[in-house]
């Protein structure tokens, strides 16, 4: 199908907005939270007692966040509709010992994190974000958001095939970044980080940090209908989700709308903040009990709930189409993208077509069909796990891009608000 004429750069400048702030995962589910927060929704603990009233509420954990609403007269057994995404992406990741080096250079032991394109991490000006946990158990997210590491490159006169025979990194020995000069010093990253936190050094007892590319998004292209930037896989998902459920709460919607965006996507959705664990199922379970339900109701809601599973999937590659179906070829701005894999990568059928179609026909919104080529193998997302786990219909879609996994991907500047236009009509149906 054809993209409609026109790019309207509201949301997409609200969305490059959002990356900027949400350099981890940690980053991601705060920018989220105040989002939430400045719509009427209010955080809950999962240690405390939940009610069933009327209204929005979200839960944190970690990297992850589980955001919905209860519309006034809602039952114990209402149906759900979920938005499904992941708010982490591939990069390099700090090690427990970080502090490293040698020659006179100081470098920062870094960890692979997901399946990350290694050779878009070189020679690219990179930041430090994640978060701290000191003694008390507190959390406090941290970002250095100005060059500060560097991976450097191997010049081409001490590499002479690289440009014929390709360009081979170790993980070990060839993506450790660099951040100045002298002598290795134990804690020397730790302190620097408390600094920059505000926080005293020994009062540090855990980090997750990671780095991130500083260079920020920006529109592309001779008429600006690109947009290329970091962690659009899947902060674009992220974005988007959370604009839909916020529209749709104005609607008190038939069904209880939920956005759901895990951690720990890109290596496998197992952990307590993954798709794979039991966080979803919880909330949902505590959603029903809350308003007066047992084990009866909470079967009936989740038989009649579906869920989105909304990520990132291929546009066609003009150097590389071969590589690509030949029957299926997404474009940028031509809408949003059913992913399909009979082998049950992705967990789209033909009911979930027609419950996507629906969505983008009351959106008013073009969409595309992505099929993986018969002899690549296909990549999955948290869309089977969520309908193995849960026993929930689920659908895969998303937005097609180029560059997957780089620390710099790119898709069109109108695709974006067509997801989000999207999920607002499938959360507020």
């Amino acid at each position: 199908m054809s993209a409609q004429p026109g790019i309207d750069r509201g949301h997409t400048d609200d969305l490059m907005s959002f990356l900027r702030a949400s350099p981890s995962p940690y980053h991601a589910v705060a920018s989220a939270a105040e989002r939430l927060e400045k719509a009427g929704f209010r955080r809950i603990e999962e240690t405390a007692a939940w009610d069933g009233a009327a209204g929005g509420r979200f839960v944190l954990r970690g990297g992850a966040i589980i955001a919905w609403y209860v519309p006034e007269g809602a039952e114990a057994a209402t149906p759900y509709r979920i938005v499904g995404a992941h708010t982490d992406s591939p990069n390099l990741r700090v090690k427990p010992i970080p502090d490293t080096g040698a020659h006179g250079w100081r470098q920062i032991a870094v960890e692979i994190y997901g399946g990350a394109l290694l050779n878009t991490w070189l020679d690219r000006d990179l930041g430090l974000s994640g978060r701290i946990t000191l003694r008390d158990g507190s959390h406090h997210l941290v970002s250095v958001d100005r060059p500060l590491l560097r991976v450097p490159q191997l010049a081409v006169h001490l590499d002479r095939s690289v440009n014929t025979e390709g360009l081979k990194l170790d993980k070990q020995r060839h993506m450790t970044p660099i951040w100045g000069l002298g002598g290795v010093e134990e804690g020397d990253l730790i302190r620097f980080v408390a600094e920059e936190a505000g926080v005293a050094a020994e009062e540090i007892a855990g980090w997750d940090l990671m780095t991130h590319s500083v260079e920020p998004p920006a529109y592309l292209g001779r008429d600006r209908e690109l947009v290329a930037g970091p962690r659009m896989d899947n902060l674009v998902s992220v974005h988007a989700g959370t604009a839909a459920l916020i529209a749709a709460a104005h609607q008190e919607p038939p069904y209880i709308p939920v956005l759901a965006a895990f951690d720990h996507e890109e290596n496998g959705s197992q952990s307590d903040t993954g798709a794979d664990g039991p966080l979803l199922g919880t909330v949902l379970e505590r959603s029903v009990f809350a308003r007066g339900g047992a084990y009866e109701e909470r079967a009936r809601a989740f038989a009649g709930t579906v869920c989105l599973s909304s990520d990132t999937g291929h546009a066609v590659h003009p150097n590389y189409a071969e590589r690509h179906e030949p029957g299926h070829h997404p474009r940028p701005n031509g809408g949003p993208i059913l992913k399909v894999n009979v082998n049950q990568r992705y967990a789209t059928d033909g009911a979930g077509r027609a419950v996507f179609a629906a969505a983008c026909e009351r959106a008013g919104v073009p969409w595309q069909t992505f099929v993986s080529h018969n002899s690549m193998p296909c990549g999955t997302t948290i869309g089977p796990i969520t309908a193995a786990r849960h026993g929930i219909a689920t659908v895969d879609i998303g937005i097609a891009i180029l560059s997957m996994h780089s620390a710099r991907e790119l898709c069109g500047a109108q695709d974006p608000r067509l997801l989000a236009k999207a999920l607002h009509a499938f959360l507020g149906a």
